[in-house]
C-alpha cells in the first residue's frame, strides 16, 4: 500500500512538473512576440532561452535585435554552465562548416563568425575581473528551423531543437548567486543589452550598487569564496581543474617570448597551464602541444581539458615527451629502433667489461649511478666529445669526479654506444637527439602555434632544446611550468644552457598554496627542509620556502606498528572506514614497483577496488588509486596513504659516500612530492624497526 501511494505521488508530481513546463513555454512564446521583426523560428529560439530564466538563468538581449544589421551579437545568456554568447540565425539552409569557414547555401559567412568571436572576447575580458576563467565563456551560433550540432573552431553550431538540451547538459560551473552577480556585471559592461524574463511587465531593473561592494557591484570576495567552496566539495577531478580567480590574469597574459611559471608544490601551476592551453586554442588557429615527462599524465590532462573546454579540446595535443618525439620522427620519415631492454643489456655488458674494474668502483660500485651519469649528464645534455664532458658542470650530482674518473666514465660510455650500435637499437635519449636534429634541420615547418611544458624540471636538456626548437622565441610560443624542488630524476640543467632567455615578467613565481593545509605542508617540508636545490633558472633556493596558505582543514595521521602485518592491517582498517564514495578521491602511494605489487595484492584480498595510476584517465572511478611516488606527479587526491613511508629513506650517517647522499636526497624529493599530493588527509604508516 505504501509503495503504491509513493508511486501515485511520483506520478502526480511528474504531471505537475509537465503542466508547469507547458505553462512556462506558453508564457515564453507570448513574451517572445515582443520581438515583432523576428521570424517565427527566431522567436521559438528566444522562447527556449526565456524558459531557462524560470530556472535561474539570466538572458540579456540586444536592444536592436532583430531587424537591423547594426545589431551586435544577439544575446548573452548566463547560467550554471557559464556565460554563452549567442547569435541567432534565420538562414534558409543548414550551415556547413568547411575547414575554418562557415558556409550557408554556398555563401561564405565568415563575417558573422568574426563578429561573434569579437563579442565573446569582450565578454571574457568583462568576466575576467570577477576571476572567471576564459573557458567558462562560450560562443554559440543557433539556427532557427534547422537541425545541427557541430563546431567551427571554438564556436558551437546548434539547431533550434538542439540548443535547449545542449545548454542544460553543460557541467555546473556557477552557483545561483554567481549567475546573478555575473549577469548584473555584464548588463553594466554591455549597455546595449537588457535583461529579459518570462512575464508581462518590463524586466526588473538591476539591484542598485551597494556602497561597500568592490566596484559598486557586489561582494567579489564572497563570489570567489563560493566558487572555491564548490570546488572543494566536488570530486577531486573537478578540483584539479579549478582555477583560482586570482590566477585568471596569468592565464590571459600576453608574453613577448618564452615564459616560465614556477612556485612551490600546491600553488596551481598545472591548472594554470591547462587553462592557458584552452585560452591559446581559442586565440590562435594553430595547434597547441602540451608536454609532460610522465606517460600517464597526458591521458588525465586530456580528459580534464575535454571537460573544461570541449569546443577546443581537439586542438590541443597532450603527449609525453618521448611519445611526441617518436611521432615527430615518424612523420618526418626518420627510422627509430627504440628497444629499452636491448639497450639495457648493452649497458650491462659494457659495465661488466669496462666499468666494474675501473676507477669508478672507488666512488660507487653500483652500476646504476653510472648508468644515470651517462643517461642524464652525457646523453641527456647532448655531449658528444670528452673535452666537453671533462668541463661540464654536473648539476644535482654530488660526487666529485676528477679528470681520471671522467675518463673512466667516457670509456664506459663509448663501450656502451659501440654495443648499442652493434645491436642496431636506440635508447630513449637517442630518440630525443634524433628529434632535435630533425627539428633543427627543418625549422621552417612549424607544427604548433604554442608549446606548454609541464614538470619541466624532470626533462633533460636535449628534451627542452627540442621543444624550444618547435616554436623558437615567438610571442606566447613556449611556456615552461615546474618547480626544481620537485625534481625526481638525477641530473639537471639551466635554461641558459638551452639558449632560453626569460626576462622580466616572463618569469612568474606563484606563492599561494591552494591545496595543502599547514599541517600537511609542514610535515612535507620537514622532509626536505635541509635540502637546498638548484632551480633551472640557476638560483640556489632553500628547502623550506615561505608560502601563503588558503586551506586550513587538512590533517596528518601517523600510524606506527611493530610488524608489517599489523601496519598493513591498520591501512586496511583506514580504507574500510572511508564513507561511501570517498574511495574515488583516495590514493595509496609507494616508493617502488615492488611495493606496488605487495599492496595491490593486499587490497585485492581485502576486496577493496583498486585503480592503478598507469590506467587512470582522469574520469572519476570508485576505486582507490595505487601508484608510485613518481607516477603521482601532477595529480592530487583528497586522501593520500603512504604505507611504510619511512622505508623509502636511506640511513645517511657520517662517512657514507656522496653517491649515497645523492640517492637519499632524491628519495626525500620523491617522498615530498608524494606527501604534497594530499589535500585533506595525509596518512603516514611506519614499522618500528
Amino acid at each position: 500500500m505504501a509503495a503504491g501511494g509513493s508511486a501515485s505521488r511520483r506520478a502526480q508530481e511528474a504531471r505537475r512538473q509537465e503542466r508547469l513546463l507547458r505553462e512556462q513555454w506558453q508564457a515564453a512564446r507570448r513574451q517572445a512576440r515582443q520581438w515583432e521583426a523576428a521570424s517565427e523560428g527566431e522567436r521559438r529560439v528566444a522562447a527556449q532561452l526565456l524558459v531557462l530564466t524560470e530556472r535561474g538563468w539570466r538572458l540579456l538581449v540586444d536592444r536592436r535585435w532583430p531587424g537591423t544589421r547594426s545589431a551586435n551579437v544577439d544575446m548573452l545568456l548566463v547560467g550554471p554552465g557559464g556565460v554563452f554568447v549567442i547569435d541567432v540565425k534565420n538562414w534558409r539552409s543548414a550551415p556547413e562548416p568547411s575547414g575554418d569557414k562557415l558556409r550557408a547555401g554556398g555563401e561564405p559567412r565568415d563575417e558573422h563568425a568574426a563578429k561573434l568571436l569579437a563579442v565573446t572576447k569582450a565578454a571574457e575580458s568583462a568576466v575576467a575581473s570577477l576571476g572567471m576563467s576564459p573557458v567558462a565563456v562560450q560562443p554559440l551560433m543557433v539556427f532557427a528551423g534547422q537541425r545541427v550540432d557541430a563546431g567551427l573552431g571554438r564556436i558551437r553550431l546548434l539547431g533550434e531543437r538542439e540548443v535547449g538540451p545542449a545548454l542544460l547538459s553543460e557541467r555546473c560551473r556557477l552557483r545561483t548567486e554567481s549567475v546573478r552577480a555575473i549577469a548584473d556585471h555584464l548588463e553594466r559592461a554591455f549597455p546595449d543589452y537588457e535583461g529579459s524574463t518570462v512575464g508581462h511587465g518590463a524586466p526588473a531593473a538591476p539591484a542598485p550598487p551597494q556602497q561597500d561592494a568592490p566596484d559598486g557591484l557586489f561582494d567579489l570576495d564572497g563570489l570567489r569564496d563560493a566558487a572555491l567552496e564548490d570546488a572543494l566539495r566536488a570530486p577531486i577531478e573537478q578540483w584539479m581543474t579549478f582555477l583560482h580567480p586570482d590566477q585568471v590574469a596569468l592565464v590571459r597574459r600576453s608574453w613577448s617570448g618564452p615564459a616560465r611559471i614556477s612556485g612551490p608544490a600546491g600553488t596551481g601551476k598545472t591548472v594554470v597551464g591547462l587553462h592557458r592551453a584552452a585560452h591559446l586554442a581559442r586565440r590562435t588557429t594553430g595547434r597547441i602541444l602540451y608536454v609532460t615527462f610522465a606517460n600517464n599524465l597526458p591521458r588525465v590532462q586530456g580528459t580534464f581539458l575535454r571537460t573544461m573546454s570541449p569546443a577546443v579540446a581537439d586542438r590541443v595535443d597532450f603527449r609525453s615527451l618521448h611519445s611526441f618525439a617518436q611521432e615527430f620522427l615518424q612523420e618526418r620519415g626518420v627510422v627509430v629502433r627504440l628497444h629499452g631492454d636491448k639497450a639495457e643489456t648493452a649497458f650491462s655488458l659494457a659495465w661488466k667489461h669496462v666499468g666494474r674494474d675501473s676507477r669508478l668502483a672507488e666512488i660507487d660500485p653500483a652500476h646504476v649511478y653510472w648508468r644515470d651519469e651517462i643517461a642524464h649528464v652525457i646523453k641527456g645534455r647532448g655531449i658528444t666529445t670528452f673535452e666537453e664532458y671533462a668541463t661540464v658542470p654536473r648539476r644535482r650530482r654530488r660526487a666529485i669526479l676528477r679528470r681520471p674518473h671522467r675518463q673512466a666514465v667516457w670509456a664506459l660510455y663509448e663501450a656502451y654506444e659501440a654495443l648499442r650500435v652493434e645491436r642496431g637499437v636506440h635508447d630513449f635519449n637517442d630518440v630525443l637527439s634524433l628529434a632535435l636534429a630533425e627539428a633543427t634541420r627543418c625549422p621552417d615547418r612549424p607544427r604548433y602555434a604554442a608549446v606548454i611544458v609541464d614538470e619541466v624540471q624532470d626533462l633533460t636538456l636535449v628534451g627542452v632544446r627540442l621543444l624550444h626548437a618547435l616554436v623558437g622565441d615567438a610571442p606566447n610560443g613556449l611556456l615552461l611550468v615546474g618547480d626544481g624542488q620537485q625534481a625526481v630524476y638525477p641530473g639537471g640543467f639551466r635554461l641558459t644552457d638551452a639558449g632560453i632567455d626569460i626576462r622580466g615578467d616572463r618569469g612568474q613565481v606563484l606563492r599561494t598554496n591552494y591545496r595543502n593545509s599547514k599541517q600537511i605542508l609542514d610535515t612535507a617540508l620537514a622532509v626536505v627542509a635541509d635540502d637546498a636545490f638548484d632551480d633551472i633558472d640557476g638560483l640556489r633556493t632553500s628547502g623550506r620556502r615561505d608560502v601563503d596558505l588558503t586551506y586550513h582543514d587538512g590533517q596528518v595521521v601517523r600510524v606506527a606498528e611493530p610488524t608489517v602485518a599489523e601496519h598493513d592491517q591498520a591501512l586496511l582498517d583506514a580504507l574500510h572506514a572511508l564513507p561511501d564514495g570517498a574511495r574515488a578521491d583516495a590514493a595509496v602511494l609507494c616508493p617502488s614497483m615492488k611495493a606496488i605489487g605487495h599492496y595491490q595484492r593486499l587490497l585485492n584480498r581485502a576486496q577493496i577496488p583498486v585503480c592503478l595510476l598507469e590506467h587512470y584517465d582522469g574520469h572519476p572511478v570508485d576505486a582507490v588509486k595505487l601508484g608510485t611516488y613518481r607516477r603521482a606527479k601532477g595529480l592530487e587526491f583528497k586522501r593520500v596513504y603512504l604505507p611504510q613511508h619511512d622505508g623509502a629513506l636511506l640511513d645517511v650517517s657520517e662517512g657514507v659516500p656522496e653517491t649515497t647522499r645523492e640517492r637519499e636526497e632524491l628519495s626525500r624529493s620523491q617522498l615530498f612530492v608524494a606527501m604534497t599530493r594530499a589535500r585533506d588527509v595525509l596518512w603516514l604508516g611506519s614499522v618500528q624497526r
